[in-house]
C-alpha cells in the first residue's frame, strides 16, 4: 500500500462480527451448516402495513429524489407520537427529532459533533463496541466505567467520581442493557442525570431494546433535568424488524439536535422517501403486532435457557431484551475458547463476552433472532457433543 491510512486507524480494528461473519460464510461455502445465534439481526419481516406502504410509495415516480436532511414530517411525528404514548416524553416534531441512517450512524455523528481531540468519553464496560470505536475515530480518549454483575450491571457513581473527570465531555449508557439484559430503572436514570449535571457531561442513552420482552418501557428524557444534559438514540431495527432498512433517530433538546444536523448534513443525503413513509406507517403497528413478536421471542428464550442450562451457564432470569447473557462454564479459560469450541465442534456460533470489554470476559451472549426450530437444532447439536 503506497499511501498509509490515518493514524486513527491504528487503534481501530475491524468489527468483530465483520470478521466472524466472513469465517462463517466460508464454512457454509465448504458445506458446513453453521447455526448463528450470535448476531442480533431480526429474522422476521416488518408488519404487512409497513411493507404495503413501502411498495405503494416506491411506485410513485415522485418519491425517488433527494430528501430533506431532517426527514419528512410524517416520520418525525410518528416517532414523536410513540415517545409520548410509550414514555410520556413530549417532543417538538420540528426541532427535537432527527432521523438517522440507523442509530449506529448516530453514534458516529454525535461523537464528531461534540468531541474534540483530547476530550474524554465515559464508555460502559461491558458495552456496545461502537461507543469506543466512534470515540477513537473522533480522536477522543476512552475512559471506561464498570458495569458489574454484583451491582446488577448498574454503575457505581461513587467509584467513578474517584477519577479525574475534568476532561470528560460525553458519557454513553444503554438500558435495557446490551449485552447484559439489565433493565432500565427510574432510579438509575435519575442518578445518571444528577451525575451529568454535577460534572457538565453530555449523556447519550442508546435505547433500541425497550419494547422487546420488557414490560417497563422507559426513556431517560422522561425525568426532570434530562433534556439539559441528555440525548437519546432509538431505532426501528430491533423493535420493528427493520434492521436492513437503516432507520434510527436521535431525540433531545433542539440546540443539541441542530448541532448534530451540521455534521449529518455534510455526510449523507437523507433517507429514501418510501422508507420514511413506511417507517411512519410502522409507528402505527397495533399493540397486538408487538405482543405477537414478544410471544415469539418468549418461546425462543425458553429454548435458549435450555441451551444455557445444558452447557452449564449461570444466568439471570430477570434480564430483558433480545439476547441472553450468562457465564461460560468453568472448564473453559476464556469466552473465546468457549465460543470457538462450539463453533467448530457443534457448528453453533455464540458471541464471546470479551468483545464487549474486559468485564465481558468469562461471559457469553446468545441472540433470540433465530427461529425456534433452528434453536432446537442447536440444542440437539450441543447435546450430542456433550
Amino acid at each position: 500500500m503506497i499511501i498509509s491510512p490515518a493514524k486513527t486507524l491504528e487503534a481501530t480494528k475491524e468489527y468483530y462480527f465483520s470478521i466472524k461473519l466472513k469465517e462463517i460464510k466460508k464454512m457454509h461455502e465448504n458445506g458446513i451448516d453453521v447455526i448463528n445465534v450470535g448476531i442480533g439481526s431480526p429474522d422476521l419481516p416488518p408488519s404487512d402495513n409497513t411493507l404495503n406502504k413501502l411498495i405503494d410509495a416506491a411506485r410513485n415516480p415522485h418519491n425517488h429524489g433527494y430528501q430533506s436532511y431532517v426527514g419528512i414530517k410524517e416520520f418525525r411525528k410518528g416517532f414523536a407520537d410513540k415517545y409520548l404514548s410509550l414514555y410520556g416524553v413530549d417532543l417538538n416534531v420540528d426541532t427535537d427529532v432527527l432521523p438517522l441512517l440507523g442509530s449506529k450512524e448516530g453514534i458516529m455523528h454525535i461523537s464528531l459533533t461534540f468531541l474534540d481531540p483530547g476530550d474524554e468519553v465515559l464508555v460502559p464496560n461491558p458495552g456496545y463496541p461502537t461507543y469506543a470505536s466512534a470515540s477513537r475515530i473522533a480522536k477522543a480518549n476512552i475512559r471506561t466505567y464498570d458495569l458489574l454483575e454484583k451491582n446488577g450491571y448498574y454503575p457505581d457513581f461513587e467509584e467513578i467520581e474517584k477519577q479525574d473527570l475534568s476532561k470528560v465531555k460525553l458519557m454513553w449508557l444503554n438500558y435495557p442493557n446490551m449485552p447484559t439484559g439489565a433493565p432500565a430503572t427510574e432510579e438509575v436514570f435519575k442518578k445518571y442525570i444528577a451525575f451529568a449535571h454535577k460534572h457538565k457531561i453530555l449523556l447519550v442513552h442508546d435505547n433500541p431494546y425497550s419494547s422487546i420482552l420488557n414490560h417497563n418501557q422507559l426513556s431517560i428524557l422522561a425525568y426532570p433535568g434530562a433534556k439539559e444534559v441528555a440525548l437519546e438514540l432509538n431505532s426501528m431495527s430491533k423493535s420493528h424488524n427493520m434492521a436492513g432498512w437503516r432507520v434510527g433517530l436521535v431525540v433531545g433538546a433542539a440546540d443539541y439536535i441542530q448541532c448534530i444536523l451540521k455534521v449529518k448534513s455534510n455526510i449523507d443525503s437523507g433517507h429514501f422517501m418510501p422508507i420514511q413513509l413506511a417507517a411512519a406507517e410502522a409507528c402505527n403497528n397495533t399493540p397486538q403486532w408487538h405482543a405477537d413478536q414478544n410471544r415469539l421471542y418468549g418461546k425462543r428464550r425458553e429454548v435458549v435457557r435450555k441451551i444455557m442450562d445444558l452447557i452449564g451457564s449461570a444466568y439471570d432470569m430477570e434480564q430483558v431484551g433480545m439476547f441472553m447473557w450468562g457465564k461460560i462454564p468453568t472448564r473453559f479459560k476464556t469466552s473465546e475458547e468457549f465460543t470457538e469450541f462450539y463453533l467448530h465442534k457443534a457448528h453453533v456460533f455464540m458471541t464471546p463476552g470479551f468483545i464487549f470489554g474486559s468485564n465481558g470476559e468469562g461471559y457469553l451472549r446468545i441472540s433470540l433472532c433465530t427461529s425456534e426450530e433452528r434453536l432446537n437444532e442447536a440444542l440437539e447439536r450441543i447435546r450430542k457433543i456433550g
